[in-house]
């Protein structure tokens, strides 16, 4: 796969965890790894179970998406929620 090369096991791992999280849209991983949502999608499919992979696409295509910034409710301005732990290999500035 493509995604193999360009990134590291650590960092796949990373666009996983941001694409999972209902909260981050997809503009905050292509911020912090230059990764568009196409291509996102793709890494899912290739690294997730079939079933899982599912699950997550039927999630973020269903309702009113949080993934996309565009229909998301105008008050959520972040890209994690402040409740969320701080997560280490973030390349994003912590507060």
């Amino acid at each position: 796969m493509q995604h193999r090369e360009k990134f590291t096991k650590v960092e796949i791992d990373r666009i996983i965890e941001m694409a999972w999280e209902d909260r981050t849209p997809f503009d905050a991983i292509e911020f912090q790894f230059g990764t568009p949502e196409d291509e996102v999608i793709k890494i899912m499919r290739a690294e997730l179970k079939r079933s899982s992979f599912n699950l997550w696409r039927k999630r973020v295509q269903s309702g009113p998406s949080q993934k996309h910034r565009k229909k998301r409710d105008p008050e959520m301005d972040r890209f994690k929620s402040s409740r969320q732990k701080t997560i280490s290999n973030n390349k994003i500035s912590k507060r």
